[in-house]
């Protein structure tokens, strides 16, 4: 799937929904009459089947849970993020009724939450001065950020035992993704705390 441009900073964003299959040109017509048949001559036989590949099982990261600062606002943030939970990706948006990008998105929770005016796009926000806060300690409502070669061009909302909720992409929905998942993992660039 080809990158969509983030409205936030023009770079690339991140994965979308996989593309469904193109039809078939030129399907045999005969294929609905003829599959029966191939399946009932292949039933007097054993059927060779290749034997499955057998991935390395990843071990599981275990989270710390670190407490917030401030319990009740956290949790706001939280229940009003995950509530936000398949609202349509818009390049630009800033609303429920209008759908979300990713920087729209944090900025609409905290400031229906806690009235908080955030900066708008996922750059500025890495760059605010908030602190800067290791993996191993984030906590509820911790933002954070993703990009390529020092460039951060999105950011999402972490919700606790590796969890985050953000507005991926074009064609999309707001959801919930693991920072350990494999697109994540590669492109974290860090996290910054807003409340404290």
């Amino acid at each position: 799937m080809k990158p969509v441009p983030s409205p936030d900073d023009g770079a690339a964003h991140y994965p979308g929904s996989p593309r469904p299959a193109p039809a078939r040109a030129g399907a045999s017509p005969f294929l609905p009459v003829l599959l029966p048949v191939l399946l009932l001559a292949g039933c007097g036989h054993e059927a060779v089947r290749p034997s499955p590949v057998r991935h390395a099982a990843v071990p599981a990261r275990h989270w710390d849970t670190v407490a917030p600062a401030d319990p009740a606002a956290a949790n706001a943030v939280l229940m009003r993020a995950i509530s936000l939970v398949g609202t349509p990706y818009r390049y630009g948006g800033n609303s429920p009724e209008g759908g979300f990008d990713c920087s729209g998105l944090v900025n609409y929770v905290f400031h229906d939450m806690l009235d908080l005016r955030l900066p708008r796009s996922s750059r500025e926000l890495a760059a605010w001065q908030g602190p800067r806060i290791a993996l191993d300690r984030l906590t509820a409502a911790d933002l954070v950020f993703f990009g390529d070669r020092g460039n951060v061009s999105h950011v999402g909302i972490y919700v606790g035992e590796g969890r985050f909720v953000h507005a991926p992409s074009t064609g999309g929905t707001v959801r919930l993704d693991r920072l350990d998942g494999p697109y994540w993992a590669d492109h974290y660039s860090g996290a910054t705390r807003v409340l404290r």
